[in-house]
């Protein structure tokens, strides 16, 4: 069995983790995504992505869990997915003209010594100023209704932006990839080489 667990249903993020070329298997965490009273967009992905690396380690207890999380925020307010075509509207005049940040959670956890490690990715996103037209246009073209800020980065929505700006494009889909193996390493485990060390 692969060391590797993705604590995640999401087809993004599981073709984001295929793109390292291990072998790995994705798990549903059990996880109650409800935020806290007051609990800030850092604290928010950074304790759920460490709920739902640690709901698996029962069922998996010699593996290293991969659990991820994201918020998106727009003046300074958490934006969760749309869900419907008027919310995906409002989402993106909300942030026409602006630049908005999302915060990716991610935890690693050894299940077998509980070593955890933990960090939160932030991505900026500038988006052009954009005309109710293009707005409605975009949303008809990819329906967007299931990804927080109503945009898909990796398709067409990459035509409401200005500029990107953070060290892991992965982060915006929602798996960075570059603290992912970072940590990975600490803990041993080497993608190039197939999990094992240099040593």
């Amino acid at each position: 069995m692969s060391p590797l667990i993705l604590a995640s249903t999401s087809p993004y993020r599981r073709a984001l983790l295929e793109k390292l070329g291990v072998e790995f298997i994705c798990a549903a965490p059990d996880t109650d995504e409800t935020p806290q009273d007051e609990e800030s967009a850092t604290d928010l992905v950074q304790r759920l992505a460490q709920e739902k690396a640690h709901s698996l380690s029962e069922k998996f207890p010699n593996h290293f869990i991969i659990g991820s999380d994201q918020v998106c925020v727009i003046d300074g307010k958490i934006v969760g997915k749309p869900g419907s075509i008027e919310n995906a509207h409002q989402q993106l005049r909300a942030a026409s003209g602006k630049a908005i940040t999302f915060y990716t959670g991610l935890c690693v956890l050894n299940s077998h010594t509980m070593q955890k490690e933990i960090i939160c990715e932030p991505f900026h996103v500038h988006f052009r100023r954009l005309t109710d037209d293009e707005i409605h246009a975009y949303i008809q073209l990819e329906m967007p209704l299931y990804c927080a800020g109503s945009f898909m980065c990796e398709g067409a929505g990459i035509l409401l932006f200005s500029q990107l700006e953070g060290r892991d494009p992965n982060a915006l889909v929602g798996l960075p990839l570059i603290a992912l193996n970072e940590i990975l390493l600490k803990f041993g485990y080497n993608a190039l080489l197939k999990g094992k060390n240099k040593a």
